[in-house]
């Protein structure tokens, strides 16, 4: 299990969310790609098949909220909210 970042900040005004790693690591993430790699059912089912989730560049992070200590439940400006991303897939991303 990965551990938690030790650091998440959301800068919205750039649509990036910033996270620092217990190792050292930082990621810059854009909140459209966030979105696009959403783990939920429904965007995992249409990956799936065949097909890609489309994030716009101008969707920005609505809400952050842990889940547990091992995730994040992401919420998007689109009304998408349904996305928990684990530690461990989003230190895939760093």
């Amino acid at each position: 299990m990965t551990a938690p970042p030790e650091t998440i900040e959301n800068h919205a005004a750039r649509g990036v969310l910033a996270l620092r790693w217990p190792d050292g690591r930082m990621a810059a993430l854009t909140h459209a790609r966030l979105r696009a790699a959403c783990p939920c059912s429904e965007c995992r089912a249409r990956r799936r098949a065949g097909f890609t989730v489309d994030a716009d560049d101008g969707v920005r992070l609505a809400a952050i909220e842990p889940v547990g200590a091992y995730a994040l439940n992401l919420a998007f400006s689109d009304g998408h909210r349904r996305g928990i991303y684990p530690y461990e897939m989003l230190a895939t991303f760093a």
